[in-house]
């Protein structure tokens, strides 16, 4: 008999680190330090979880994260907001670190977000990256410990000058920790494709791939309507209303909009698009607006079969 799957999920915070495994009563919280994350990963190790879920935190996941690819779990961090749309629609309104950790469980079991593991070679720069972040948590640690038990004003003066360079080596190795999670080649790759097409830069590359990690693996009318540039209907009733965009990932949007502004200058499809639109008497907004959902969409479909941009062509693949 087939061995039932195992999904967990984990609440991040600033403080705490709070694990539920889906279909069960199995909660645990430990604290966000590296002592946490490591009782976290052994009680991981008993588990064997088939995926284990985190939340983008602003930051506050990278250590856990990086932990979790450098000793092979399979885990994914996922949008905020598409877990909250997941737990609205499964009835899940309550919002605590303890109900965040079981959404986070059924939404692993239910989605199956595909995991991302890292090659060996990054594995190896991550471990060092924490291992430098442990030392530097255990010399913060002990000079914290001895600036309480000072009592030479000038040797106060000396311990807080240290403890203030300790935390900002902190800060610069948070961010490297960012940084090479976001470095492996898969993301390379996808980054080159995306800056293959005029109009789009790093500012839109990395936005991309930073908060919409669903790119390439919808189809374009999900992907239009998780980015919010998917026309709906406003008709209720004997209500009839123009069709209009709204909601999705105003951060995404945001750097979509000031590319494709660039894109019907410089990219050929955009270009002719956004011409025939204005000629056939569509307002400027709402012309740029479906520029917007074309681009994305041309961008969807690259990722999906890994082609980069080329002109001209004889038809923009698009997926169903």
């Amino acid at each position: 008999m087939e061995t039932e799957k195992v999904y967990v999920g984990i609440d991040v915070s600033k403080e705490t680190l709070d694990m539920a495994v889906h279909a069960s009563e199995q909660q645990w919280r430990f604290a966000n330090t590296d002592r946490g994350i490591t009782e976290a990963l052994t009680c991981l190790e008993r588990l064997s979880p088939a995926l284990v879920v985190l939340e983008a935190t602003g930051g506050f996941e990278y250590p856990l994260a990086a932990a979790l690819a450098v000793v092979g779990v399979p885990m994914v961090v996922v949008n905020p907001r598409q877990v909250r749309d997941f737990a609205r629609a499964t009835g899940r309104l309550a919002k605590t670190d303890a109900i965040d950790a079981r959404v986070l469980a059924h939404f692993a079991a239910a989605v199956h977000p595909p995991s991302r593991l890292l090659p060996d070679t990054q594995g190896q720069e991550l471990k060092a990256i924490l291992t430098r972040r442990r030392q530097l948590i255990e010399m913060l640690t002990a000079e914290r410990n001895r600036l309480h038990s000072a009592h030479s004003r000038s040797v106060k003066t000396h311990i807080q000058a240290h403890i203030s360079w300790l935390e900002e080596e902190m800060a610069h190795i948070d961010h490297d920790l960012g940084h090479s999670i976001r470095q492996s080649p898969v993301w390379q790759e996808k980054d080159e494709l995306l800056k293959s097409v005029p109009g789009v830069g790093p500012v839109l590359s990395t936005t991309l791939l930073a908060d919409l990690p669903e790119l390439g693996l919808l189809n374009r009318r999900e992907i239009a309507a998780l980015v919010g540039v998917a026309p709906f209907n406003r008709d209720s009733g004997h209500l009839r209303g123009q069709r209009a965009v709204w909601g999705g990932r105003a951060v995404v949007r945001s750097a979509l909009y000031m590319a494709t502004l660039v894109a019907t200058r410089y990219n050929p499809i955009i270009r002719d698009f956004y011409q025939h639109l204005l000629s056939a008497g569509k307002p400027k907004k709402l012309a740029l607006t479906a520029c917007m959902r074309k681009l994305l969409t041309i961008l969807n479909a690259m990722l999906k079969h890994k082609t980069p941009w080329h002109y001209p062509i004889t038809g923009t693949p698009t997926t169903s």
